[in-house]
Formats: C-alpha cells, sequence, structure tokens
C-alpha cells in the first residue's frame, strides 16, 4: 500500500492531503529515512511521523494582549477594540487576532464557538464589542442581533458637507465587479438599513453619527460611500482625491484607517434581562482629525467630552430623536 493512504489509516484525524503535505516536507520517515507519497509499504516498517500544527490549530491558540476590558460578568465581556486588531482568525491572519487575546484572557472561552465572538467590527474600525462567556449567554445575544435589538452606534467623520439625517435603506451584497468589495446592488443582497445624524459640519467634512438596524459587512462604509460621503480615510470605499485643504488632507492621512468608531452599544443581559448599555470615548487618533477639521472650520477645536457635545447639539440621553428619520434615503443619483 502506498505510504500515504498507510498514514490516512494510521491517522484518521488528520486528512490526506495535510499527510501528504508532511511527507513531501520531510515531516515523515520510514526507518529513518526520507520517504514519498507514492512509495509502498509492505508492512513491518517503522513510521515516524512529526504531527505539525496547522495554521488553522494556531488560530485558537491563547496569546496574551492588552484588552481594553469595560465591563465582564460571568456571562458576557464587554471590550473596547483598538483598530489594526483583527476579530477573527482568516487567511492571512491566523494569529494576533482578538480571538487569541479572548483565549489567553479567559481560557473556558475555547469551549464556546468562535470564542464567544457574536459580531464583528473590521480590522481598522475602532470601538465597542460584546463577548459571550457561556453558550446561553451567545445563544441570547445570537437571537438579539437576529431580532435586531441590539441597540449599535457608531461615530464617523465622512467626506463632504452631508446635508441632512435620514435613513439610508438598501441591499447589499458582494460587488458584482470586485468580490473582495461590497456593494449596494438591486437584486441578490441583504437589505440593510443605517439611520445617519449629522454632528457638526466642516469645510469639507462632517461629523456624523450612525445607528444600525442591520449588521451587514461594511454596512456603513458601503452606505456612506453611496450617499456620495464616503468615510475620511476609508482605503477600500473612499476617496482618495476628496477636495479638502492640505491641512485636512495630511490630518487624514495620518489617521490611516477609515475614520469609523463603534461608540455606543446596548443590549439586554442574557443573564439579568436588564437592558445595558455602555460607551467608549472617540479614540485619541480621530480625536485628532476632529481638531484639526474644527479649527480649519473656526469651531473650538478643544471640546473633547461627548458630554459636552450632548449638550452642544442639545440631544436627548441617547444622542437620537425619533423624529429626526422624515428622509427615506439620504443619497441621491448624479
Amino acid at each position: 500500500m502506498r505510504l500515504d493512504a498507510v498514514l490516512a489509516k494510521l491517522l484518521p484525524d488528520y486528512s490526506r492531503s495535510r499527510l501528504t503535505a508532511w511527507i513531501k516536507e520531510g515531516a515523515v520517515t520510514v526507518n529513518e529515512k526520507p520517504a514519498q507519497p507514492k512509495d509502498k509499504m509492505i508492512g513491518g516498517e517503522y513510521i515516524a511521523v512529526t504531527v505539525r500544527p496547522s495554521e488553522e490549530n494556531l488560530a485558537f491558540t491563547p496569546e496574551p494582549m492588552d484588552l481594553d476590558i469595560v465591563y465582564e460578568d460571568g456571562s458576557v465581556i464587554v471590550l473596547n477594540k483598538p483598530a489594526g486588531l483583527v476579530v477573527h482568525p482568516a487567511a492571512g491572519n491566523w494569529t494576533g487576532t482578538l480571538l487569541n487575546g479572548l483565549l489567553a484572557h479567559c481560557p473556558g472561552l475555547a469551549q464556546i464557538p468562535r470564542a464567544g465572538i457574536v459580531h464583528r467590527l473590521d480590522k481598522d474600525t475602532s470601538g465597542l464589542m460584546v463577548v459571550a462567556k457561556t453558550l446561553p449567554a451567545q445563544n441570547h445575544l445570537v437571537r438579539q442581533l437576529q431580532a435586531r435589538t441590539v441597540k449599535r452606534i457608531y461615530r464617523a467623520v465622512a467626506n463632504g458637507i452631508v446635508p441632512f439625517d435620514g435613513k439610508i435603506d438598501t441591499l447589499i451584497g458582494r460587488d458584482p465587479h470586485n468580490r473582495l468589495k461590497m456593494a449596494v446592488v438591486k437584486f441578490g443582497g441583504k437589505p440593510a438599513v443605517t439611520h445617519v445624524k449629522v454632528l457638526e459640519r466642516y469645510l469639507a467634512h462632517s461629523y456624523i453619527e450612525c445607528s444600525l438596524e442591520t449588521g451587514r459587512t461594511h454596512q456603513i462604509r458601503v452606505h456612506m460611500r453611496e450617499a456620495n460621503h464616503p468615510l475620511a480615510g476609508d482605503p477600500v470605499y473612499g476617496n482618495l482625491r476628496h477636495a479638502c485643504s492640505d491641512t485636512a488632507k495630511e490630518a487624514v492621512k495620518s489617521l490611516a484607517r477609515q475614520a469609523l468608531h463603534a461608540y455606543r452599544l446596548s443590549f439586554e443581559h442574557p443573564a439579568t434581562g436588564e437592558t445595558v448599555s455602555f460607551e467608549a470615548p472617540i479614540p485619541q487618533d480621530m480625536y485628532r482629525l476632529l481638531s484639526v477639521l474644527r479649527l480649519e472650520a473656526g469651531l473650538d477645536s478643544s471640546l473633547s467630552h461627548e458630554a459636552e457635545w450632548q449638550e452642544k447639539l442639545g440631544n436627548d440621553d441617547d444622542g437620537w430623536n425619533d423624529d429626526d428619520y422624515d428622509v427615506e434615503v439620504v443619497y441621491v443619483r448624479d
């Protein structure tokens, strides 16, 4: 029998393709000599196999890292994810992800699918996420997400002057011209609803707040691009030639990511049934961008606390007024 077929019988926990790769890599010897997958075994040989962990296995290796834990109890972890941190392992990012850090922080998450992660943020989006620490909590949170009762509010800087508050209601699916991107599509996509509220307008940018009813991949980034107001600094959906001052261009370039932050998160606590709400202040990189834009527009660049924003804007305690959404779709086509 061929060596690769023999190993497939002796080591059924590993795929034949993986075993063949190990043989070719020299991780398998027969009678202490290198071998090839097609070599014939007649019985009595001494086969030594050096098991090599796959990238997928490494993906679930605990890795200590500094996590900004906003809240934690026996059921959930709420954390403030920094920009630049990948949430879940995938091709090209098998280690150094939030999942690896969570497994080091709470080893019990190894028993929970996806280490308790129930929703994601893009790598270069900062802000709040909730992680389940038990299976019942995970199921409860997933049901809330499906029922659209988890409230997620984001702060962002958009290109141009967003003219009014409104609701963007479209279908989002894979971009038919680039499968690595998402896009607003006419058919075959999933419903996506984003409420947009203008907080401040500058010379060539707007500070906005976005509330999600749905959680589609890249939803805010795609919707704001469709509205002709892509997020500042967005490397995928943005406009690198956006007309603005050199000062503003340099500030956006220094940000080195899309100006998007998951600012507020509210959900029903899986154990107590109470509605809990958390906030994560605007991170320093976005705050620096806002300071430049405000100063350039002749506004007070030192305004730093979210409470001051709310007082200035005259909003209610959650930053939203139900009467704001009298416009069905905020974007227009040329």
